[in-house]
């Protein structure tokens, strides 16, 4: 039987994963934006394409290297946290997605060093200082969730969640739902979350990147559009 995630832990996971955690999340749409200036996505085809990028996109990519970056901190391997970075970093192909998980790493990072203050965050922050690494968010959420206690399978979930909410928040400013099916639509992204955690946490390094090609041509469509709401 599994140990219950002890109280400190799980209130940080919670705090982390909050819409009003300022990690700059807000800004993002995960590429839903371009999806919707293509007229590609409607209400009926958010699920689907939720469930999609959490499979092929954000599982493959950002949850794999958190949890890479997780085992590395907690073994005190942090040659292999600067590996998983640099690999990371060279699978985001477009540049709002490189950009996107530097500008929302470094707040992290900052806000984080702030609130927990932990030895292991203090440890990155020292790579961080000497060019190292570059603070790409899934990396430094693991780092911060390591020091703070949770499993690795408890970080990619808590880090899979958030990505679905704030995708779902992106999705309601984007009028492509409202308040109550947006709950339907997160909820029901809980077996895929769940299929996505799985995965992650039996990658390697080797295996590490997403592969959307017609989410990074929206993304690059995306760049180029005269009127935007979202950075990504």
């Amino acid at each position: 039987m599994n140990e219950p995630m002890p109280i400190p832990a799980l209130l940080t996971g919670l705090q982390l994963t909050d819409s009003a955690f300022p990690s700059g999340y807000y800004t993002l749409s995960h590429g839903l934006e371009g999806f919707q200036q293509a007229r590609a996505v409607t209400p009926r085809s958010l699920p689907a394409l939720l469930h999609d990028l959490l499979r092929h996109s954000a599982g493959p990519s950002d949850a794999t290297a958190l949890a890479l970056t997780h085992r590395a901190v907690t073994a005190e391997d942090w040659a292999q946290v600067v590996a998983v970075e640099r690999r990371l970093h060279a699978t985001k192909l477009g540049r709002e997605a490189r950009q996107a998980a530097v500008r929302t790493g470094r707040q992290l990072l900052d806000l984080a060093d702030e609130v927990y203050a932990t030895p292991q965050i203090e440890r990155y922050r020292t790579l961080y200082r000497d060019g190292a690494v570059r603070g790409c968010q899934p990396v430094v959420a693991g780092v911060v969730h390591a020091g703070n206690g949770l499993t690795t399978r408890q970080a990619v979930t808590c880090e899979l969640f958030a990505f679905a909410a704030s995708f779902v928040g992106a999705a309601l400013r984007l009028r492509l739902t409202d308040h109550r099916r947006a709950q339907v639509v997160l909820h029901g992204a809980a077996p895929v979350i769940e299929e996505a955690v799985a995965a992650a946490l039996d990658r390697e390094l080797a295996d590490l990147g997403g592969c959307v090609p017609l989410a990074d041509v929206m993304a690059g469509r995306h760049e180029r559009a005269e009127a935007r709401l979202f950075a990504s």
